[in-house]
């Protein structure tokens, strides 16, 4: 997963602006199914955030997945290192989807489709959103990306290898909570909706308790 990828993003919590891609862990344990529900922490924290997201997958280029998938995100094709990024270009890409992070710290409902990347094209411009309980809160296209999804794929494989079906995360554009000034700062809770989209890749909605 990445963190700060998103020029307008970064400027709005006001951290610098990465020179190389912010990356780390997020395990399978903590997705959630589409149309899920996730039952906030309620014991442990009180502020919590939405963040949607592009996913791209990576695979063997011998063997392609017709399956679907939502978010930009990418998966792998093949164990791969050091990877240039020419030769981690859409072309080699499994396919794309949507994803939602819910801040704090953090679970990570998914799409339920997996696009192919040769029917998306070139994933750095889609218009991506997110709306809760039917209100527009994100609004924003991957162009605005720091780091492309190639570049993304290309460090990564410089620092450890990338095994076929990983997922990569691509970061969140502006409009968080946390961006906004204090006296706007209205955080999710309890039988909010969430729905996010990502243009040609559909719809990824789940619910609060």
């Amino acid at each position: 997963m990445l963190g700060f990828n998103y020029k307008k993003h970064v400027m709005e919590v006001k951290v610098p602006m990465p020179t190389a891609p912010v990356l780390f862990n997020k395990y399978n344990n903590s997705l959630l199914a589409h149309q899920g529900t996730i039952r906030l922490p309620t014991k442990v924290a009180k502020k919590f955030d939405y963040e949607s997201s592009f996913k791209s997958s990576w695979q063997d280029r011998a063997r392609r997945e017709r399956s679907r998938c939502l978010e930009l995100r990418v998966r792998l094709r093949q164990r791969q290192r050091l990877l240039s990024p020419r030769s981690a270009a859409p072309r080699r890409q499994a396919g794309l989807a949507v994803h939602a992070r819910q801040d704090s710290r953090w679970v990570l409902p998914g799409s339920p489709y997996l696009v192919g990347a040769n029917i998306v094209g070139d994933p750095q411009k889609l218009g991506i959103e997110c709306r809760v309980n039917g209100e527009q809160r994100q609004s924003s296209n991957t162009s605005d990306m720091i780091f492309p999804v190639a570049q993304i794929i290309a460090y990564a494989s410089s620092i450890f290898t990338l095994k076929p079906g990983d997922i990569f995360s691509t970061g969140t554009p502006e409009g968080v909570i946390l961006g906004k000034p204090e006296p706007e700062q209205v955080w999710l809770k309890a039988g909010d909706n969430v729905a996010c989209s990502v243009e040609k890749l559909g719809e990824l909605s789940f619910n609060l308790a």
